[in-house]
């Protein structure tokens, strides 16, 4: 029997059906899957080995759950994919502030209902999305807005005394009831309102006020934190933490791949961008790169984490940086370029927290250095290594391209200059196409020019070549020849 046929009690019943708990309902759809071998947690990548199985065995487990880790890590998300383990209806006693259950009522509202109207006792039916509920953690929460309080306003309607539990207003969490129930950044909940939730989390019931009223609540619960808060604005007291069945560590992404991958798929692009802009891979890489500088930079205070979100904004920055001068100069299609990283430098200062060297230095300063660091650390990958240090009788590789800067007065790289006049600039330098043949022989002609102003950029941080900011653009020189000359 279709669900929209069945309406009352004694119909729900000739179907044979039978409720469970929300817990239960979570592990026997994790086993299906599990059997049939189909992703639980998509569009999440880098947890495949790590935290994905770990939270499964949680659900497993019937565990209410705390989610570990620094901002960005998808924390939010996990438990938001869980509604997809939930069956996709369930019937609720029609009318039922806190979704009773038919067979197991708990709300004196559905319990005087059945007694009155038996097998005729109106339910709907409940989706799957709509058991979901998401409270963010702040101080000025209190008890009467998860849990509830009595409602004045209520006793006068219904001429009711304040010793009738009618006249209860329910808080959040009996409103969620057999739903998921998300807590973020649990430790900012002031303790005493942690406390309220003791009883919820190991007997699943509520009290509220002075009523003898005891609601055995059916709650999926999951919550969120970040270690930092533990010692910044707050704590989970520990009689909590006793009771949160499993603690799951979420993490960064491992690799640079793992990292391109989610940027790609977070990041809001228009499809006018993308068909206007190419993006080498090499590009890709970079701007990841520039992350995983920061979460090691001793500018940079590594207990707030740099999130993912800085590699999102800073990837629609870079499109954008680029769209804008392609736009400017009329060109219909254009290659990003390095020095489009310069408009980057926002999506980096707004996402990161410096410390005491860091904040002297200055965000702008940090950000740059985090850009020079990053093209440094994929230089080797693509080009011979520079020692600090060389031998006497060493040629190095470079020293044709290093001539050529000496020998000319400065070379100029313009933002704002069209495609077309940006590779002549760049085909002006013989020895940088020579070296791009040698080193990156398999190369794609449109990978080409990027290559060539990246092999620039790193002889630039190898100290091989001097690199200015003009008003418009960058010069490039050599280290020492204009001081020579000048002499």
């Amino acid at each position: 029997m279709k669900i929209e046929n069945i309406k009352t009690l004694g119909e729900l019943k000739s179907t044979g059906y039978t409720s469970r708990s929300i817990k239960e309902e979570l592990r026997n759809n994790l086993r299906q899957k599990i059997v049939a071998n189909e992703d639980t947690f998509t569009g999440i990548h880098g947890y495949e080995n790590t935290v994905i199985p770990e939270l499964e065995r949680a659900i497993l487990s019937r565990h209410n759950i705390n989610l570990l880790g620094l901002r960005g890590q998808a924390k939010t998300r996990l438990a938001r994919q869980m509604v997809n383990l939930l069956d996709e209806w369930i019937p609720v006693v029609e009318g039922s502030e806190i979704n009773d259950d038919p067979f197991q009522p708990i709300s004196r509202y559905a319990t005087n209902l059945i007694k009155e109207k038996g097998d005729d006792t109106p339910i709907s039916w409940l989706h799957r999305s709509e058991r979901f509920a998401e409270k963010l953690a702040t101080p000025d929460v209190t008890v009467a807005d998860i849990i509830g309080d009595v409602d004045p306003i209520k006793a006068a309607n219904l001429k009711l005394s304040y010793a009738d539990d009618r006249v209860i207003h329910f808080g959040m969490i009996p409103r969620a009831n057999r739903s998921i129930f998300v807590i973020n950044e649990l430790p900012d909940l002031q303790a005493r309102i942690q406390v309220a939730l003791f009883n919820i989390l190991q007997e699943g019931d509520i009290q509220i006020r002075g009523f003898k009223l005891r609601l055995p609540l059916d709650i999926q619960f999951v919550f969120t934190a970040n270690p930092e808060d533990y010692t910044n604005r707050g704590s989970i007291v520990t009689p909590l933490k006793d009771r949160i069945g499993s603690q799951i560590l979420t993490h960064y992404p491992e690799t640079i791949e793992i990292a391109k991958t989610i940027t790609e798929q977070e990041a809001k692009l228009d499809s006018r961008q993308s068909d206007l802009v190419y993006v080498p891979e090499i590009a890709k890489d970079l701007l990841e790169q520039i992350s995983f500088q920061a979460r090691e930079s001793e500018f940079i205070d590594h207990k707030s984490g740099i999130s993912a979100r800085m590699s999102i904004t800073a990837y629609e920055n870079l499109l954008s940086t680029a769209e804008h001068r392609a736009l400017q100069s009329g060109d219909e299609h254009t290659l990003l370029r390095l020095s489009d990283f310069i408009g980057v430098i926002p999506s980096i200062t707004g996402k990161v927290e410096l410390v005491y060297e860091g904040e002297q230095e200055g965000a702008a300063f940090v950000a740059n250095s985090l850009i020079s660091d990053a093209i440094k650390a994929l230089f080797p990958g693509y080009f011979p290594k520079i020692e600090k240090l060389e031998k006497e009788d060493y040629e190095s590789p470079y020293q044709d391209l290093i001539s050529w800067f000496f020998e000319e007065s400065g070379f100029e790289l313009l933002d704002d200059v069209s495609d077309k006049t940006y590779r002549e600039q760049l085909d002006t330098i013989v020895p940088l196409h020579n070296l791009i043949k040698e080193y990156q022989p398999d190369i794609d002609e449109k990978d080409s020019y990027f290559m060539m102003e990246f092999l620039l950029w790193g002889l630039v941080e190898y100290k091989k070549l001097s690199k200015y900011r003009l008003s418009e653009g960058f010069r490039f020189k050599d280290l020492y020849g204009s001081y020579i000359s000048g002499l």
